[in-house]
């Protein structure tokens, strides 16, 4: 049996549902998922395995045009995976018309190398009528040479199949790059401290997410089997700080649990979150705290 393997780059504007997509593929909590935009920041390998075959999607940040330094480095993370991948998959939603982001992504794939394959995933089909869908599908067809379009629902669970067969179709002929256990090539409390962002992007007001950011402190297993984590929420402004912890704790502790729930999951054992809040302004455009953060 002839085995196929490559990497896929998956690119969209903000919130058209990249994470959904491939946390449902790979059928695991990977990347952060909310209604927010910034939800993914940084490059994420999430691998996908079957018995013929071995997909690297590398999920990306949304489009957008940078307004800081963090701005800078996630526009960075997304256009430089053009260069890495064998496919690349350009995920939109049914919006009715091409919008200044979706045009400026247009744009940067007609200059990407000529051989690359672009597949265009419409996602959020359950939110259309099927003509409305023709006129989508039309409004896209014309924009680039596209192997295929795709309509799907990330959240239903509509097109992945077909989308999956095209994929492995269009993959050459290669190697196992990862061994099948692993799911991401980013380490356990990388993907802790996106779960526990999520959470915090989930719960709380419009204005406090963009701010937030998050590091593990401490990670490790004690003598009863009991995952010890400890974690520190950062945001931009003490206002922020007061609604991030809530009346009498009552925000951050919402946003522990849900963590430690998703986390357990994760490792499938018990786990002990502790959460602590500071203030760090203006981090976003602070290079040497864009890297401590793990942003460059």
């Amino acid at each position: 049996m002839m085995f196929k393997s490559g990497y896929v780059g998956v690119l969209g504007r903000p919130n058209v549902g990249k994470s959904t997509l491939l946390n449902r593929i790979v059928g695991e909590k990977i990347s952060a998922v909310s209604s927010k935009p910034q939800t993914t920041r940084n490059k994420i390998s999430i691998i996908y395995n079957d018995e013929d075959s071995q997909i690297i999607f590398l999920d990306t940040p949304g489009m957008q045009k940078p307004g800081n330094e963090l701005g800078k480095f996630m526009q960075k993370e997304s256009e430089s995976s053009l260069d890495e991948v064998d496919i690349v998959t350009y995920i939109v939603d049914t919006s009715t018309k091409i919008g200044r982001l979706d045009r400026m992504i247009i744009d940067l794939l007609k200059k990407a190398p000529k051989n690359l394959k672009i597949i265009l995933l419409i996602n959020k089909i359950d939110q259309v009528k099927k003509e409305e869908l023709l006129d989508i599908i039309n409004l896209y067809k014309d924009e680039l040479n596209f192997e295929e379009i795709i309509p799907i629902s990330a959240m239903m669970g509509d097109g992945i199949e077909e989308f999956m067969k095209i994929l492995k179709d269009l993959l050459p002929e290669g190697p196992k790059y990862y061994p099948d256990d692993i799911l991401t090539d980013r380490p356990v409390k990388f993907i802790a401290s996106e779960i526990i962002r999520e959470k915090a992007l989930l719960n709380l007001k419009e204005e406090v997410p963009h701010g937030v950011a998050v590091t593990i402190e401490s990670m490790h297993e004690n003598e009863k089997g009991l995952t010890e984590i400890e974690a520190v929420i950062y945001c931009e402004k003490d206002s922020h700080k007061g609604i991030l912890i809530g009346k009498n704790g009552s925000m951050l502790k919402k946003i522990g649990t849900e963590a430690r729930l998703d986390i357990e999951n994760l490792i499938e054992g018990r786990v002990n979150l502790k959460l602590w809040v500071k203030v760090d302004k203006n981090w976003r455009d602070n290079d040497r705290r864009l890297k401590g953060l793990g942003y460059k």
